[in-house]
């Protein structure tokens, strides 16, 4: 049976066929304690890993005249050290040395003749530490099933049940094969699908009304993409160079945020985001309004049954964020009623639904339609902010400790600034991207999230 790319994962290939200054890979970085193993003993590691990785071996093979979407095929010239890299920062190898180096290795693309992945060893940091880039296209995962990925590379842990990811048409031999699909005949998905479909024909008012909930999603979704925001800096051409930096916060104070003023974690981050774009846009000369920064957020619709199947299962929603409010509190309060209505609107049902609908609609008519989108300047999304929950317990590579991991997200589409929020742990990291030439003052940016997020911690240390 072959392993075709969902529509969704087939899209990220078509946005960066259409502009050929976007590398539409992400990654995490991971910071480690030393000593760094030796080049031998790194590739013996990832060796031994590859067979629980799906497409690891494989690359993707696209259909003449588009007839169906591209089909994941084994690299029969398959090499490890085509995708093993190794190198060093210069002294004193520290955040700054680090940010430069990513930005430059995530603004190359990945070479679709092989398997599109690499794996960097970066020595030499600061305090004795190394760390680990791991570099794989969007097309082959999300940010959750990107950090699966990189879990997939640590060392096992004892405590925790091993679960391999899967192919999306991975049934391994025959009798696992037949043990999966007799269990998700009866358990699961199917359960939940069944379920949902004699409610449906049982209630026809609940399923008008959760036909009518999409269709409200599927016009906010338009609307947002359609009408354009205030005009700033933030949207426009971007080039082949990227800049990279990092921001980071403490979860637990961003868990007494939240019980402070009885929001969600997102609330927080993005409200802590909502402050710093509105500094930066006083210190860049830019009058803040409440319609300048609408703001693409990924929502995972990953159920439980495909927790540990490699590709995308996202939708999204389009928020604006209040850069025009100056306080940091009622920042926040606006950010949680705007992402609440925004929740209650149905767009993430509505971008789900269309995934959905995709999967069973000829492939040649969605690719079109991308590539005619992507030729056009949008001006109705202005940034990326994207949050993925990390490893909740330490995690060792070779058995060396992972201090943090750092997370990035690509840009394109005209988006000249993208975040990425990833907890570890108890520490939360903001990868921000930002094109090298129209986005120069992203280290700012990054040290106003700190800002801001302290301001509201320590708002919520008053109120206790």
């Amino acid at each position: 049976m072959p392993d075709h790319l969902s529509p969704l994962d087939a899209g990220f290939l078509e946005l960066e066929d259409s502009d050929p200054n976007v590398s539409l890979a992400i990654a995490a970085i991971a910071i480690l304690e030393g000593p760094p193993p030796s080049e031998s003993e790194f590739l013996d590691s990832v060796a031994d890993r590859l067979t629980t990785i799906p497409h690891a071996r494989q690359r993707v093979q696209t259909t003449a005249l588009d007839l169906s979407a591209p089909v994941w095929i084994d690299d029969d010239s398959f090499d490890l050290d085509h995708h093993l890299r190794r190198t060093a920062l210069p002294a004193p190898g520290d955040d700054e040395s680090l940010s430069h180096l990513v930005g430059r290795v995530m603004a190359q693309r990945l070479d679709r003749s092989r398997p599109m992945w690499e794996c960097w060893v970066i020595e030499g940091l600061e305090h004795g530490r190394w760390a680990v880039l791991a570099k794989v296209h969007h097309c082959m995962a999300d940010g959750i099933s990107g950090a699966r990925l990189f879990e997939a590379l640590c060392d096992p842990d004892p405590h925790r049940t091993v679960v391999r990811l899967v192919n999306r048409t991975d049934f391994g031999d025959e009798q696992l094969g037949i043990a999966r699909r007799v269990r998700n005949a009866l358990t699961g998905e199917s359960v939940t699908q069944l379920r949902s479909f004699v409610r449906g024909l049982l209630s026809p008012l609940r399923l008008a009304r959760g036909t009518l909930h999409a269709a409200k999603g599927f016009a906010g979704i338009a609307g947002g993409v359609l009408t354009p925001t205030a005009p700033t800096s933030l949207l426009g051409p971007i080039g082949k160079q990227r800049r990279y930096t990092v921001a980071r916060a403490s979860m637990l104070d961003i868990r007494d945020v939240c019980g402070a003023f009885d929001v969600k974690v997102n609330d927080v981050v993005l409200a802590a985001i909502t402050g710093a774009l509105r500094t930066m846009l006083l210190r860049r000369g830019e009058e803040p309004r409440d319609d300048s920064v609408r703001t693409l957020v990924p929502v995972s619709v990953r159920s439980a049954s495909n927790a540990d199947v490699l590709d995308n299962r996202v939708s999204l929603m389009l928020p604006v964020l209040p850069v025009a409010i100056a306080d940091p509190v009622e920042q926040l309060a606006a950010v949680h009623g705007r992402m609440a209505a925004h929740k209650s609107g149905g767009e993430a049902e509505a971008g789900q639904l269309a995934t959905a609908f995709a999967e069973h609609w000829p492939f040649a008519p969605t690719a079109w339609a991308v590539r005619l989108a992507s030729k056009f300047p949008q001006h109705g999304v202005d940034i990326v902010a994207t949050n993925v929950p990390g490893p909740k317990q330490s995690r060792t590579v070779l058995g060396r400790r992972v201090i943090e991991i750092l997370p990035y997200v690509p840009i394109a589409w005209q988006l000249r600034i993208g975040i990425a929020i990833l907890s570890y742990v108890d520490r939360v990291s903001f990868g921000i991207t930002g094109d090298f030439d129209s986005a120069p003052d992203i280290a700012f940016l990054a040290r106003e999230i700190e800002r801001h997020m302290e301001l509201l911690v320590n708002e919520a240390h008053s109120r206790s």
